[in-house]
């Protein structure tokens, strides 16, 4: 931790700049008003931008897993498309699978890890990237957002629909397929609820709510997670929470206390322990009881 606590009115910035409501030069120029007491927007940046390479918990070639590059077929989306796909590398049979939706930027190292932790947990996973198409995720997560907003978001959920499908028929995989995603992968998954008749369980992280004329078909259990300061996205949890009860679909809301959208992503501050943890709990408890 740093030797000083961020306003949140910082965390409000960064949520603005990662959904691409300002650009870097104006997120850089409006942290200067917060460069204050001998703190430079350097150090701001350096704090609150994600860190990759040292904040990873299951590493590409962690020896309990076996996780390939694969690439499946997306007709009505972007083609083809590239996914990691881990299972446990003791594991014997068929397992239950779990697709992982990334963020508005591509498959970068912080979902693929949480593909791998998915795996470990004793599923078959695939973490799809989105830009594929475009070549793949970049390697930053700036030029991530800069080639996501290329692609129409309703070819890209056709995309992880196709994954689903993939998964699904795999040989290795019973056939019971749930979706987990954060962000727009929230989003995604909140929308393959409401697209994939035999979605097996949804669990969206601070995602954006379906449209509330396609509640009536969602089959799938929800497990929603909600960052009590994520105003942008909860403001439309009220009327998707009215449908869901009007229709009486199977759900679960939970909202986390003194978190911030993005409180799972433990390469940021936005990360908070034990809200984490507790929410993914909740997520490989849920995944087990709605595929096994």
């Amino acid at each position: 931790m740093p030797p000083f606590k961020l306003d949140q009115a910082v965390f409000d910035l960064y949520d603005d700049y990662a959904h691409n409501k300002i650009d870097r030069r104006q997120f850089v120029d409006q942290l200067k008003v917060y460069a204050v007491g001998g703190l430079t927007v350097p150090a701001i940046l350096e704090y609150i931008l994600p860190n990759y390479k040292d904040k990873q918990q299951v590493l590409a070639d962690d020896p309990r897993l076996i996780t390939e590059t694969i690439e499946y077929d997306s007709p009505k989306g972007g083609g083809k498309l590239k996914a990691q796909l881990s299972f446990p590398k003791d594991s014997e049979g068929r397992l239950p699978g779990i697709v992982v939706v990334h963020e508005n930027r591509g498959l970068n190292p912080h979902i693929a890890d949480v593909g791998r932790r998915a795996a470990l947990a004793g599923f078959i996973s695939i973490s799809p990237d989105a830009l594929s198409p475009l070549g793949g995720y970049p390697g930053n997560d700036d030029d991530g957002r800069a080639l996501q907003r290329q692609r129409d978001r309703n070819e890209m959920l056709e995309d992880f629909i196709a994954a689903f499908e993939f998964l699904k028929k795999h040989d290795r995989c019973t056939g019971k397929v749930g979706v987990v995603g954060f962000c727009f992968g929230g989003w995604i998954s909140n929308m393959m609820a409401a697209r994939v008749s035999d979605l097996s369980a949804a669990v969206p992280f601070y995602g954006g709510q379906a449209p509330v004329e396609e509640v009536p078909n969602i089959n799938a259990p929800l497990l929603l997670q909600f960052a009590s300061n994520d105003r942008r996205v909860n403001a439309g949890w009220t009327a998707y929470e009215e449908a869901l009860k009007k229709h009486d679909r199977k759900y679960i809301a939970h909202t986390y206390p003194d978190t911030n959208h993005g409180f799972h992503n433990d390469t940021t501050p936005r990360f908070n322990e034990e809200a984490a943890k507790l929410a993914w709990e909740r997520t490989i408890a849920f995944f087990k009881e709605h595929l096994n």
